[in-house]
């Protein structure tokens, strides 16, 4: 007999979208009455001093019953961000003259 009592891993559906640091994963997964929920985890890689790494990760999960409201709150405030901001993104990061080595440094 095998015991149920944890998260079923059986991937029914699984999605993922890798983003420089970040990963996101969107798993279908099944409840034990044996309908199906989203679960979407950010995995996060952080490099240690000794140059090890290790992962944090958040996870959010998303039953049928909010599919509708989740889905129209996400559109509605990504369209505000682009409507407020832009699709360009806005970080130094990310400017084509960053350079890491310059932050915190006065002059070289």
């Amino acid at each position: 007999m095998s015991d149920n009592s944890g998260e079923n891993q059986e991937e029914i559906f699984s999605k993922v979208l890798r983003a420089g640091r970040r990963t996101y994963f969107f798993d279908v997964r099944e409840t034990k009455a044996s309908d199906y929920y989203l679960t979407i985890t950010e995995s996060k890689k952080f490099t240690n001093e000794d140059g090890s790494f290790h992962y944090k990760k958040h996870k959010i999960y998303i039953y049928k019953e909010d599919f509708e409201s989740f889905s129209s709150f996400l559109n509605e405030t990504m369209t505000y961000i682009f409507e407020q901001r832009g699709v360009e993104v806005i970080s130094e990061r990310h400017q084509k003259d960053y350079y890491p080595e310059n932050i915190n440094s006065e002059s070289h």
